[in-house]
């Protein structure tokens, strides 16, 4: 069960239930304090016992996650209120249903949870991971990406708070609104794709598409509102069909050279639409692999395969996405075997043309 906490109204209602008596916020420094979270949050929890965790990790990592758990077996919480973006979020909802043991990385890698629940509400300070409708979360364990998957992975309660957006600089808007444009595209051309997600995908990547530029250069409360239900519809998608082939690369960018991870995602974006659609012969999707680039066509009113790469460009330059990977540091040739290594295997087998690691040096050189 994942239910959108609607107002402030429904929002009190929740944290004074009778039976939570203790929360753990767990959230960033930025998060908490900057997007004025504290004050939001001061009137409406005044009569509950708190800890409040503000995660210091980069990246969901596993000595961090380990505390958070162990503060979590020592607190007892009723409830953990998750404030911030997608490390935040995955940290939350992992640390929900795993205790401190010695196994802890075997059952993380294998998705063995069978703790008791603690509940989740997450707020997101960012409109990029729809993390907070997702029903899987990343942890790095020796800076190797896992994915930790399952329906009760998902947060049991949302809510949209577009005025803790408001205070993100527009370096973590453009990465984390590229973050949500490219999971709606890629749920679109996704293995797991169905009716559904397709539907999510379509109304989330129109909001996005119109409202990113503005948000990122001329941020206000209105375009803020509209990315946050973009972002979230993105993760309804996501949530259904999972990412493709550019998330399944994005983690090595990450890891190895400290780039963001839509920024991340960006890097590859094109080059692998464009071996899909010149691959189509070789689909192994369920669906019609053209019929979809005709929807992706229609919905960023381009014609064709070029005129779409040259809207995706452009898009990028809009956000103030550096694509070169000199102006980045990234020696693709050098680091190659590096880079491939950290490819995540989950993603990679959700694109809909069959892609081996391998195939990535091609596709650089090609498209």
């Amino acid at each position: 069960m994942n239910t959108q906490i609607k107002n402030n109204k429904d929002l009190n209602k929740l944290i004074n239930n009778k039976f939570i008596k203790n929360i753990l916020i767990l959230s960033g420094k930025n998060s908490y304090y900057k997007t004025d979270a504290h004050d939001f949050f001061k009137e409406i929890l005044k009569k509950k016992n708190i800890f409040l965790y503000l995660k210091k990790s980069y990246l969901p990592e596993l000595s961090e996650l380990e505390k958070i758990i162990k503060t979590k077996e020592k607190f007892k919480p009723d409830l953990i209120l998750a404030i911030g973006g997608g490390c935040v979020m995955d940290l939350a909802k992992i640390s929900s249903l795993f205790k401190l043991s010695k196994d802890l990385k075997k059952k993380i890698v294998n998705s063995d949870f069978n703790t008791k629940k603690t509940k989740v509400l997450a707020i997101p300070t960012t409109a990029g991971s729809g993390a907070e409708v997702t029903s899987n979360a990343v942890i790095y364990i020796n800076n190797i990406k896992y994915s930790v998957e399952g329906s009760q992975i998902k947060p049991d309660f949302f809510y949209l708070v577009p005025k803790l957006l408001m205070s993100s600089n527009s370096l973590l808007d453009a990465t984390a609104g590229f973050d949500a444009i490219s999971q709606s595209i890629e749920s679109m051309f996704s293995q797991k794709s169905n009716k559904e997600s397709l539907s999510f995908s379509k109304r989330s990547l129109k909001i996005l598409l119109e409202q990113s530029t503005n948000f990122v250069n001329r941020k206000n409360i209105t375009n803020a509102h509209h990315m946050s239900i973009g972002a979230n519809l993105a993760g309804k998608a996501i949530a259904i069909s999972k990412t493709i082939a550019p998330h399944a690369l994005s983690y090595s960018f990450t890891t190895l050279y400290g780039i963001p991870h839509g920024h991340a995602v960006s890097l590859s974006f094109n080059q692998i639409l464009k071996f899909n659609y010149y691959n189509q012969s070789k689909a192994t999707c369920d669906f019609n692999l053209s019929k979809r680039y005709e929807t992706l066509f229609k919905i960023t009113k381009t014609k064709n395969i070029i005129e779409l790469d040259i809207f995706l460009t452009n898009l990028k330059k809009e956000l103030h996405l550096e694509q070169n990977f000199k102006k980045l540091g990234i020696n693709f040739k050098n680091d190659y075997q590096k880079i491939i290594s950290g490819i995540n295997n989950q993603r990679l087998k959700n694109n809909p043309v069959t892609l081996i690691k391998d195939d990535f040096s091609l596709i650089f050189k090609k498209f």
